[in-house]
């Protein structure tokens, strides 16, 4: 069985609407694809590629053994685990580093770019992302009262800050860092391990949040 998520045309006034189905008990990687497809189509980016009738296109981690298959049909795209004999495409990607190719694709190279560029669509805005992740998470047992968002502007400073309470979180870096956590399409601990983002809290708020950015990024 599969689990239907569909990007609704209303999203944007470019949006898609494409409906993208992923496996029951669906791995991380899988439900990873499948949420980006979907903010492609709301965001109305690469419409080409994602309303394409046919192709399959095997994506294959860099560094794990993590692999997936997208299936393009009439109806829309289903997501699984694994990979077929024979795809008509495959694609390398680094998934800490928003699907960047890591070799050249194998097969048919236009079916594989689009795939490639649909799996990376553009970040919204650093507020809005960081509203939007607050949203999804802020009833998560253990999440703070309060989350602040800090970034250096143009004109200095910037904050958001979002809740209300005696507990905080605090989460800095560039604009371009906190859209990216917050949107899902990095990973929290992978950021936060590179150094280009910096925090305050406890451990244990640490966990939660970390816990928070994974059902952001992957859909759960």
């Amino acid at each position: 069985m599969t689990g239907t998520m569909t990007a609704p045309a209303s999203a944007s006034a470019g949006a898609a609407e494409v409906d993208v189905r992923i496996e029951d008990d669906a791995s991380p990687l899988v439900r990873l694809i499948g949420r980006t497809l979907r903010d492609s189509a709301r965001a109305g980016h690469a419409v080409d590629a994602l309303t394409r009738s046919a192709g399959t296109v095997a994506v294959r981690s860099h560094d794990t053994p993590q692999a997936a298959t997208i299936t393009f049909g009439d109806d829309g795209i289903d997501v699984a685990g694994g990979v077929p004999a024979e795809p008509d495409a495959a694609v390398t990607v680094d998934l800490n580093a928003r699907f960047a190719p890591t070799a050249d694709p194998a097969g048919d190279a236009d079916l594989a770019e689009g795939v490639l560029r649909a799996l990376t669509p553009p970040l919204p805005g650093w507020r809005d992302a960081a509203q939007r992740f607050w949203d999804a998470t802020r009833s998560l047992p253990g999440i703070p009262d309060v989350l602040i968002a800090v970034t250096e502007g143009p004109e200095g400073l910037e904050q958001a800050v979002l809740g209300e309470g005696t507990t905080q979180y605090l989460i800095a870096g560039a604009p371009e860092t906190l859209a990216g956590v917050f949107s899902g399409a990095d990973d929290l601990f992978a950021v936060l391990s590179s150094g280009a983002l910096g925090i305050q809290g406890t451990l244990s708020q640490l966990s939660v949040m970390t816990g928070a950015s994974w059902k952001v990024r992957f859909d759960v």
